[in-house]
């Protein structure tokens, strides 16, 4: 599923990338999450993680989400699977216009809280008459949220991940050479059955557009959310393979030698116990270990 937010809040989002990228994620995983829950499309409690990109195929700011989300759900009760009835998963006009609504909502609120920037062309957007006119044309527009038929096996599901998960703007195989001060690359063309093009822009140029897609410091573009949110697939992903009448295969290095969280030691064969649980940020905090000289 891809979440795609329109051209027209692109300044508006280059000023305020950590806010409007998090009201992206949230008001996308909120209407997926929504939308299956309805007895009317699905009924069931799905899971899926998103990830963000922000370019387009000529390196102009296109910030969207890719949602990669099994085809299918638990019930709210746990007690089983829930299949798609119909031939597609969620329905996608539906889909685009709770995906409208919460982003709407959710922006008029960050304005209100204060929580937006507003610099050079746009300052004037900061009176809230005017940020409504502006705003009110775009929301009156059908938003396109964009669904892809399931993988074919879990191959296709890596192969599809190595592609997506840590791309950047552009990769250096669609480099195609840089020559009298330009950059000339490969893209391709949606709007002509994907057709191969060259694109030749000024090293500046270039320079600018690729640096559009720096991220603010520290933000996570990768999220998951639903079953596969972190603090839950401990509990729900063991209970989907069971319903599906799957076993995920065991690493033998990291199997737990009994319920009492008990792990073998790969090189003796001891018990290994865990003593203490860091997380992210208390790993990155604690300083290496002091080296000694040896005797």
């Amino acid at each position: 599923m891809v979440f795609t937010l329109p051209r027209h809040l692109a300044p508006l989002v280059l000023q305020n990338k950590r806010v409007i990228y998090d009201l992206l994620f949230r008001t996308s995983a909120e209407t997926l999450l929504e939308v299956a829950r309805d007895p009317q499309h699905l009924g069931a409690e799905i899971g899926f993680f998103s990830v963000l990109h922000s370019w387009s195929q000529k390196l102009e700011l296109h910030p969207h989400v890719h949602g990669v989300v099994p085809a299918g759900g638990l019930s709210a009760d746990g007690t089983r699977w829930i299949k798609p009835r119909y031939d597609f998963f969620l329905p996608v006009e539906v889909l685009g216009a709770v995906f409208r609504g919460k982003f709407h909502e959710a922006l008029k609120r960050a304005f209100r809280d204060g929580k937006l920037d507003f610099h050079g062309d746009l300052k004037l957007l900061a009176q809230p008459k005017t940020f409504a006119a502006w705003l009110r044309p775009l929301f009156r527009k059908d938003w396109v949220v964009y669904a892809k038929r399931s993988f074919g096996g879990p191959e296709h599901v890596l192969r599809y991940l190595g592609r997506y998960t840590h791309r950047v703007a552009i990769s250096n195989h669609r480099l195609v050479s840089f020559a009298d001060g330009k950059v000339t690359f490969r893209w391709r063309d949606s709007a002509h059955h994907n057709e191969q093009k060259l694109l030749s822009l000024a090293v500046d140029e270039f320079l600018r557009r690729f640096l559009l897609h720096l991220l603010p410091e520290g933000f996570v573009r990768i999220r998951n959310f639903g079953f596969l949110a972190n603090r839950r697939r401990a509990t729900t992903l063991p209970l989907c393979f069971q319903l599906l009448g799957s076993t995920p295969q065991p690493n033998p290095e990291v199997t737990p030698a009994s319920s009492n969280d008990v792990w073998l030691c790969p090189n003796c064969g001891g018990p290994m116990m865990v003593v203490e649980k860091l997380t992210a940020s208390e790993i990155q905090l604690r300083s290496p270990p002091l080296l000694t000289a040896a005797a």
